[in-house]
């Protein structure tokens, strides 16, 4: 009977430390924020459209959209981050910073405060978000009217101290009002819902499991990152040729303005 009981308590343990390992996992945290960020942008009129979780083929692989919102106003791709801590970055960074900052007092040290740090680093959303942007007008190459507007989100309890980007970089309670604010109309009525049945038809989520799209992912960066170092353009082959912008040195393409890709 002790055994058995040792076995249950064991077992108990070993549930709830796999159950916390979840709850934290970046997986979980995503998808939560997902979730959060779908309840929100169902508070949209009715003539707006919300399709979630689309997976569109590229040439690369796949990409994956968190959030796809159709309206006479223009297509909203929505990148949804669930993070917390302060959060620096601007259009033309490779990766943006996260970090958290952590105070612990000790009882046991006479009550002592410590204050620890936490930096870590992420790709830069903003280009995330355009490589999404450029999928969604491949789709629709020939419907040059389409206005396709890229928005990242940020939910949790993420604070966006020091973030410069030309794109709508919000947190969550902003969002709706960040999207309609668009006020000039693109599409007749007819027209929005043959935008709704194309993407639908593009959308191969069922068609592709987690770990095929996460393989894509890797592939496509390791081939990017070849061609930076190489000095060639990754999006159409030009010279990677050294600027200075406004927030300070960076590299485009001898291509611009036709080819608008940049990197550190």
């Amino acid at each position: 009977m002790t055994q058995l009981l040792y076995v249950v308590i064991a077992l108990v343990v070993v549930c709830l430390f796999v159950l916390r390992w979840w709850l934290n996992s970046p997986a979980y945290k995503g998808k939560r924020g997902e979730n959060r960020v779908h309840d929100i942008l169902m508070r949209l009129p009715d003539d707006y459209t919300i399709l979630d979780d689309v997976v569109l083929r590229t040439n690369r692989g796949t990409t994956q959209i968190d959030h796809v919102v159709v309206s006479k106003y223009g297509l909203f791709v929505v990148e949804t981050k669930n993070y917390r801590g302060e959060i620096y970055g601007d259009d033309n960074r490779k990766e943006w910073t996260q970090i958290i900052v952590t105070d612990v007092t000790y009882a046991k040290k006479w009550w002592k405060t410590y204050t620890y740090v936490t930096k870590n680093n992420f790709y830069n959303p903003v280009k995330q978000s355009l490589a999404h942007l450029f999928a969604i007008r491949k789709i629709f190459s020939k419907w040059s009217s389409l206005q396709v507007i890229p928005i990242i989100v940020f939910t949790g309890s993420a604070k966006l101290k020091d973030v410069k980007s030309r794109y709508d970089v919000v947190y969550d309670d902003d969002l709706v009002d960040t999207i309609l604010r668009y006020k000039t109309k693109y599409l007749q009525e007819d027209e929005v819902q043959k935008v709704v049945d194309v993407i639908l038809h593009n959308n191969v989520r069922e068609l592709v499991k987690n770990e095929e799209h996460v393989k894509n992912i890797k592939e496509s960066k390791v081939a990017v990152e070849k061609k930076i170092a190489s000095g060639t353009c990754p999006k159409c082959g030009g010279t990677l040729v050294k600027r200075t912008g406004m927030y300070g040195n960076f590299y485009g393409c001898s291509n611009y303005p036709k080819c608008k890709f940049t990197t550190n």
